[in-house]
């Protein structure tokens, strides 16, 4: 079986092909991937794999063309491909020594990702999470920016924290400003508060939008204590399809709520995994953190780590390794998608 490397940019790419050894038999630069690619791969011979960098913000065009063609592909994570470089006997980096390093990871792994089906759904769902992110950012620098004008037009004016994400007091601010003398300050406050109503606007819309995507996905998982609409949006749109996991210690791998040996010698004790998805790992929390406030099993169970010893931290800890394990077995009973 030939295995052919991917290095993908924006406007170009680089494929390497070795054989079963990992020799390199060939490779090849475009400009752009067109007809030549699959012309230059089928001359290699009839039996081959595709191994392309986990890139997806500039890999997803050839994927859906390899898709379509019928090719065999998998997805290489770029902290592979780095030791895999490092390992080769060629120093440097290059376009073809990291696709060299692709085809070598692709050979050697037999477990790396492949596309999956009813992927693009959750890819929506991701991008809408993303977008709904970003505006709530830009939201937030206008609400600073208008909070420093306010201040700065008159100290003893006084706005609650938070009351600027709702529309009753970014009216109640735009009446103040309209009463007090027109000057560039109080026009760019007025245009400020424009921003944020506008943003809030969009920000509810997605809102709903995204409680509606995660009840129509997975209806189950609202049903768990503690997780909202938003919440399960991200957890959906990190985990994506679960067929990727093999088990909730996989999953609990990938967000980085898994502890970590940390043994030595006669001593036996774990760490905290600082790593995995730190996005999967903040939606954990979010449940953890209500299921604590309001769910008399969560709380039954973090009494009993805290007796054991473990201070309520750890005890938080221990919570979301088990919410992972929910979240898995609450998504593999979900219904396929349609």
């Amino acid at each position: 079986m030939i295995v052919i490397g991917v290095d993908v940019h924006k406007h170009s790419l680089t494929a390497v092909a070795v054989d079963e050894a990992g020799r390199q038999l060939d490779e090849l630069t475009l400009d752009y991937p067109d007809a030549p690619l699959f012309e230059w791969a089928a001359s290699l011979g009839e039996v081959r794999l595709w191994a392309v960098e986990d890139c997806r913000h500039v890999t997803r065009a050839l994927e859906r063309r390899l898709i379509a063609a019928g090719e065999e592909l998998v997805r290489v994570p770029p902290k592979l491909t780095g030791a895999a470089r490092r390992g080769g006997r060629v120093r440097g980096k290059s376009d073809p020594i990291d696709a060299l390093a692709v085809a070598r990871v692709g050979l050697r792994e037999p477990d790396l990702d492949r596309p999956r089906l009813g992927e693009e759904r959750f890819r929506d769902l991701k991008l809408l999470v993303i977008h709904r992110d970003d505006l709530v950012d830009e939201r937030r620098r206008c609400q600073q920016r208008l909070r420093w004008h306010l201040h700065q037009l008159d100290p003893s004016y006084r706005v609650p924290a938070g009351a600027l994400d709702r529309a009753i007091w970014l009216d109640r601010v735009g009446r103040w400003l309209t009463r007090r003398p027109t000057d560039v300050q109080v026009r760019v406050a007025r245009d400020l508060v424009a921003r944020c109503r506008s943003l809030t606007r969009s920000i509810t819309e997605l809102d709903r939008d995204l409680s509606e995507l995660s009840a129509l996905t997975a209806p189950r998982l609202l049903e768990l204590p503690g997780c909202g609409g938003l919440t399960a949006a991200k957890l959906l749109a990190e985990i994506g399809p679960i067929e990727r996991f093999r088990s909730d210690a996989q999953l609990a791998r990938h967000g980085g709520v898994a502890p970590l040996e940390a043994s030595s010698g006669r001593t036996q004790r774990h760490r905290l995994d600082r790593g995995g998805n730190r996005q999967l790992n903040c939606a954990l929390h979010r449940i953890a953190i209500t299921q604590a406030r309001v769910h008399p099993p969560a709380r039954a169970y973090l009494e009993r780590k805290k007796a054991e010893g473990k201070s309520n931290r750890e005890a938080i800890r221990c919570l979301k390794r088990q919410l992972a394990r929910t979240v898995y077995t609450t998504l593999k009973n979900e219904p396929p998608l349609t």
